[in-house]
């Protein structure tokens, strides 16, 4: 089996511009969409080496039916907590379960996906 070079997840969203904007404010930049401005069906974003596709969810989103949770590394826990929550997102507190002595907290983007962000050593 050869090995893998990367995994990218793609998350079914309602609105893909809105959902890129929501991932903005988490550092991902837009490197390619399909469509026009105000009716962007597919994006792909980027954060150093994190990868997300998005597509316009063909069916309403269901967001107590969303059964992935995303895990976001990064060097410094408390400075991305201030950041998030400084740019309006809705963040919850740091805690430190025994997989993450450093602390994790977790973002939830608005068709519901749970992101745990979390030290990256």
């Amino acid at each position: 089996m050869p090995e893998l070079t990367s995994l990218v997840p793609m998350a079914f969203v309602a609105d893909v511009e809105r959902s890129i904007a929501f991932y903005a404010k988490l550092g991902f930049t837009v490197r390619n969409t399909v469509g026009e401005p105000g009716r962007v069906t597919w994006a792909w974003l980027k954060n150093g080496g994190a990868n997300l596709m998005l597509a316009r969810a063909s069916d309403p989103v269901d967001a107590a039916a969303q059964a992935v949770l995303f895990y976001v590394y990064g060097p410094d826990v408390p400075a991305m907590h201030a950041e998030l929550a400084a740019a309006g997102v809705s963040v919850s507190a740091i805690t430190s379960p025994f997989y993450a002595p450093r602390g994790e907290f977790r973002v939830t983007d608005p068709d519901g996906y749970a992101f745990m962000v979390t030290h990256s050593d």
